[in-house]
Order: C-alpha cells, then sequence, then structure tokens
C-alpha cells in the first residue's frame, strides 16, 4: 500500500474536506471499532453457550478466530486495493460492509450463522483499517503526522484492550448487543467521512492485488488454528493433527513462492530484509499471541473460577485499559528519549507484561482476592500495552521507504492478527482439560504461557535496539528519511 502523498492524486476536497481536526477522529474511530472487536465477544462466551447448549470453548474460540483470521488475510491486499481505486471509496465500503456484518451477527440464529457473520464483519475491518492508515498519511500536513499516527495506533490498542470491559457491560442485558452497538456507530462514522474525508489515491500503484495469496495466508493461518484448538481431543501425536500441521506449512510455504513472482503480493518479501522491520514482525507476533491469550484467560478464570458475573469481570478488567492510553500517548513519547529510541521502549512494555503475569501467577488462588491478587496485575499489565504496541509499530516502520509505510503498517498489523489467533488456539489447548477439582492447574500452565510468550518478545525486542536495527534497505542504502522521520515523531524523538 503505498502512502507517498508526493505521488498521490486527490480529488479536489470539498469545503471543510480534509481539516485532520475532522478527519483524524473518525478514523481513530474506525481502528477503535475494529480492534474492539477482536476481544469484545469474549464476555459473551458463556451466554452464548447457555442459549446453545452443547457449545464448547473451542467451538466458540472461532467465533473471535474466524474474526481474527480474515481480518488478517484481507489487511494487506485492501491496502493495495485502495491505493488503486481510491481511499476513501475502500474506507466507505469496508465501514458498511462492517456495520452489516455487526447487523448478521446480531440476528444469528445458531454459532454457525454467528461465525460466518464475523467473517463479513472481518472483512469490512479489513478494508477500512489500511485505507484509514493512507487516508490519515495523505491527509495530515507532514508536521501533524506524527501524532496523527500516535493517536490512531493508540486508539487501536485501546480499542483490543476495552473490549472485554465493553462487552461485559452489555453481555449484562442481552450478548446480541456486543454486535448491535456497532450499527449505530458505523452509520455516524460513514456520515461523518463521507463530509470530512478527502479522496485519495497512488496513480504509480499498479499490479492487482493478490487475492489467492491472502485466501492462502487465510487457510494456513487456520489450519494450525483448527490443529491446536482440537490437539487435545485428537491427540498431539494423531495423523490428524499431524497433517493439519503439515498442511499449513505447506501452504505458508506456497504463499512464499507465490509473493516471489507475484507484481501485487500479500507480503513484499523484499520488506524482510530491513532488519528492524523484520523484527518488529517477530515481536508483534508474540506479543498479540501472549496479548490474546491473556485476555481470553482473564475472561475465562473471573467467570469460571471467581465465578464473577459478565459485568463485573468487565470492571474488574476496566483498570488495565484506562492505563493504555495515557502510556501510549504519553509515557512512550517521554521515555523514547532516554531510552535512546522505540526498541527499547517497547522491550520495557513486554517485560511489564512479563511482571503483571509472574505477580498474578503467584498470587492466584480459588477464592477471588481482586486488590491483592488481579489489581496489582491489571495496573502493570496495562501500562506495559501502552508501552509496547505504539512502540512495536514505530520501531518496525523506522526504516522503512515513505513509499512503503502504509504496506510496512499493514503487514505490522497483519502479523498481529496472526499472533492473536495462534496465541487464542494455544490458550484453548491449555484450558481443555479444565477440571473442576483443580481449577488451578490448567490457568497456571496458561499464565506461564503468556509470560513466556512476553518474555521472548521483551528480549526480541532489546537484542534488535542493542544492535540499533540499523534503519537500512536490503540494499544497504539509508532509509528514506519521511518513513523515519515520520516514526521517530511518533514516539517523540527528536
Amino acid at each position: 500500500m503505498t502512502a507517498t502523498v508526493s505521488q498521490d492524486r486527490a480529488a479536489r476536497p470539498r469545503r471543510g474536506q480534509g481539516r485532520p481536526a475532522t478527519v483524524v477522529p473518525v478514523l481513530a474511530l474506525a481502528v477503535f471499532m475494529s480492534s474492539l472487536d477482536l476481544f469484545i465477544v469474549n464476555l459473551a462466551f458463556p451466554s452464548i453457550s447457555r442459549q446453545y447448549p452443547g457449545t464448547g470453548l473451542g467451538t466458540l474460540s472461532w467465533v473471535l478466530n474466524a474474526y481474527t483470521i480474515v481480518f488478517a488475510a484481507v489487511l494487506v491486499p485492501a491496502g493495495r486495493w485502495a491505493d488503486r481505486v481510491g481511499r476513501k471509496r475502500i474506507f466507505l465500503g469496508g465501514l458498511a460492509v462492517f456495520g452489516f456484518g455487526s447487523m448478521l451477527s446480531a440476528l444469528a440464529p445458531g454459532v454457525d450463522a454467528l461465525i460466518a457473520a464475523r467473517v463479513l464483519q472481518a472483512a469490512g475491518a479489513g478494508l477500512m483499517v489500511p485505507a484509514s492508515l493512507s487516508i490519515l498519511l495523505s491527509a495530515v500536513p507532514s508536521l501533524l503526522r506524527g501524532r496523527a499516527i500516535g493517536t490512531w495506533s493508540a486508539f487501536g490498542a485501546f480499542g483490543a484492550a476495552v473490549g472485554p470491559v465493553v462487552g461485559g457491560s452489555l453481555v449484562q442485558l442481552d450478548w446480541r448487543l456486543v454486535f448491535w452497538i456497532n450499527v449505530p456507530v458505523s452509520v455516524v462514522a460513514l456520515g461523518w467521512a463521507i463530509r470530512a474525508v478527502p479522496e485519495s489515491r497512488d496513480d504509480h500503484s499498479s499490479g492487482r492485488p493478490d487475492l489467492v495469496g491472502a485466501g492462502m495466508l487465510c487457510s494456513a493461518v487456520g489450519l494450525v488454528a483448527l490443529a491446536l484448538v482440537e490437539a487435545p481431543t485428537w491427540g498431539w501425536a494423531s495423523a490428524a493433527f499431524v497433517a493439519l500441521v503439515v498442511g499449513s506449512l505447506a501452504t505458508t510455504g506456497a504463499v512464499v513462492l507465490r509473493s516471489r513472482s507475484h507484481p501485487a503480493p500479500v507480503v513484499e518479501l523484499g520488506l524482510l530484509g530491513i532488519q528492524s522491520f523484520a523484527g518488529a514482525i517477530g515481536a508483534s507476533l508474540l506479543y498479540y499471541a501472549a496479548f490474546g491469550a491473556w485476555l481470553l484467560a482473564l475472561v475465562e478464570f473471573l467467570t469460571g473460577v471467581w465465578h464473577y458475573s459478565a459485568v463485573r469481570a468487565g470492571l474488574a478488567i476496566a483498570p488495565g485499559p484506562l492505563m493504555v492510553l495515557p502510556f501510549a500517548r504519553v509515557v512512550s513519547a517521554r521515555l523514547a528519549g532516554p531510552l535512546r529510541g522505540p526498541w527499547r521502549v517497547a522491550a520495557l512494555g513486554c517485560a511489564l507484561g512479563v511482571v503483571a503475569q509472574l505477580y498474578f501467577l503467584g498470587h492466584l488462588e480459588t477464592h477471588p482476592s481482586y486488590l491483592i491478587a488481579l489489581l496489582p496485575a491489571q495496573l502493570i499489565g496495562g501500562a506495559g500495552v501502552g508501552l509496547a504496541i505504539p512502540s512495536l509499530i514505530a520501531a518496525g516502520t523506522v526504516a522503512l521507504p515513505a513509499a512503503r509505510f502504509g504496506t510496512g503498517s499493514g503487514v505490522l498489523n497483519m502479523a498481529r492478527q496472526i499472533g492473536t489467533v495462534i496465541g487464542v488456539a494455544a490458550l484453548i489447548a491449555l484450558l481443555a482439560p479444565l477440571s473442576p477439582h483443580h481449577p488451578l492447574v490448567p490457568f497456571r500452565h496458561a499464565i506461564t504461557l503468556v509470560a513466556s510468550l512476553f518474555a521472548a518478545a521483551a528480549v526480541l525486542a532489546a537484542l534488535l535496539g542493542r544492535r540499533g536495527a540499523p534503519s537500512t534497505q536490503p540494499s544497504g542504502r539509508p532509509s528514506l528519511e519521511p518513513g523515519e522521520s515520520l516514526a521517530r515523531e511518533t514516539l517523540g524523538l527528536p
């Protein structure tokens, strides 16, 4: 997805269009909604299960995984498509599809229909998120662009973190409200965007997006997720498990081969030669695997072991998300200078995630002890989220040429969604042997897994920060200055 403003052809804006004060809020609202719906359904699982008896956690996990997998697969092709046919057009189309998918989810007569509706909802989110970033880059003046990107990424992080909180409040009334709420918000956002957002496209964008490659990538992630979810039932050495893993690896290899020759591939393999970008992909996969697993594990623990109601569980989770925005918008910027760059800030955020998990693990018990056991972990973990997520985005894009900033951001978002799918699937496998006689054992394993993933992300970020993650393209030439200055402005670096 090419985001160079100088190469863009923008339609003449109507009066009131293109002003950052009106454009940035609607774009931030869109990314907030798309991230919110990653995890808003978590607290609806018990209610859905009660309405449809016999539906286990493994099946319900696909209400989340179907959304995440399709979201990940659509991101990059949608970004390229937006560059070719018009970013505003794709953004508005994505909003409309997202709202329609939300309505179908609310009306779903069963779990299968709900999963299908979530696929449509995810396709809408996958269309509007990369288009929103390209619109932001083309519509916001360069001097204001860094802060705008910071706001955009912070609202995405906040939406993911606050999902269970909003979900818990709505599920108390009716689980279908977690989907109905998107419908009026989408209508308002559509009307707002029609008036405020200018149209733009890239005249130099060529080649049709690789939709076949996107479908193959979606299949590869879906196969490994299915293998992890069903492994406790089938057996880790069963033929079905092995076949799914081998099929996923083979499909991933086919995506790589296809990306080498396709003029507009799902992943531009040349970008992987940029050390900071490739490192950010790896760190994002690890971090979001931990993040996704932790949010679902916490919901299952609060409702299943401490027997909290949905609304009480949502309120119990709330302090963590409340820490995200101030740490993402203020603290991370102030730490970037003393810590000499976004990688060390990201490493600190990941390390705080480890501390939060180990603290909670050390105080884990069957009897509720919120103030002592969970609240400190939530505050520490929320601060870590606020530091890690925008810092990983900035660190990953710091060496990208300006003409590939949008494409790179789309790939990083895709890595985040894939990490979430893998983390959630691994968690389901760990919680499968949940026993009423020993309820803490699977959760100890789950928290250990989450802490290990956070730790791996912290180590990777620290190593890249220590090496300085040189800002060079594969050819060895310095990266183009606009992309570097944009990422540095995002974290308040000089």
